[in-house]
């Protein structure tokens, strides 16, 4: 059984679904052993404490730099043996010391369709708005392992959705997570806790 940290900053959607995929059987070999945010208010915490998670608050603000605090929360998750970490609406930059401790063994989901709309700057409703902008028909979401670049690891899953002429970004939004974000992230989480994901020649694959 693999533990898995989810590490948060707002209101954990996200990491709803998870919990509700490992109730249900969909993560399998897996189990939520604890919850980490970067703020203190965060409503993530609270839906952990409703079922619960272990959860643990390292406040980005309580640390001088990224250096300092991606040491802090690199040597928790060391202590908390987890064997992944999901980052479920994690808001905070982090630098290399993280990956190099987890290597693949992070994953992020992303709102959109790597390699659209994604990096530095594209982030919550930039990234839909961006993709209005540019009138994309399809758009969608992306289940990657984080890397030191930005959006940049292996895919591991990616979820399709429809534009719609009349779509806001709020509205693309509400409908990415609720048809792409919240189907493929438990599923990948499940595949990683199988160990059916392979990575050669820095892709991602499933057996």
């Amino acid at each position: 059984m693999k533990n898995i940290a989810v590490l948060v900053s707002g209101g954990g959607t996200n990491l709803q679904a998870l919990i509700d995929a490992e109730k249900s059987g969909i993560i399998k070999n897996g189990r939520i052993t604890c919850v980490i945010s970067s703020n203190p208010d965060a409503f993530a915490l609270k839906r952990a404490e409703k079922f619960n998670i272990p959860t643990l608050v390292l406040s980005r603000k309580s640390y001088p730099d990224v250096a300092s605090y991606t040491k802090a929360l690199t040597d928790a998750l060391i202590q908390q043996n987890a064997d992944l970490v999901v980052y479920a609406g994690f808001m905070t930059i982090l630098d290399e010391q993280i990956v190099k401790a987890f290597p693949y063994k992070m994953m992020n989901v992303h709102p959109a369709l790597i390699p659209s709309f994604c990096g530095k700057g594209f982030y919550g409703l930039h990234v839909h708005e961006a993709a209005l902008a540019k009138g994309v028909k399809l758009s969608g979401a992306t289940v990657h392992f984080v890397t030191e670049v930005c959006d940049g690891g292996p895919i591991i899953m990616q979820k399709a959705v429809a534009v719609e002429n009349n779509d806001t970004p709020q509205s693309l939004q509400k409908r990415i997570m609720e048809q792409a974000e919240w189907k493929i992230l438990p599923e990948a989480v499940s595949l990683f806790c199988q160990d059916k994901i392979r990575i050669c020649d820095g892709k991602a694959y499933i057996i």
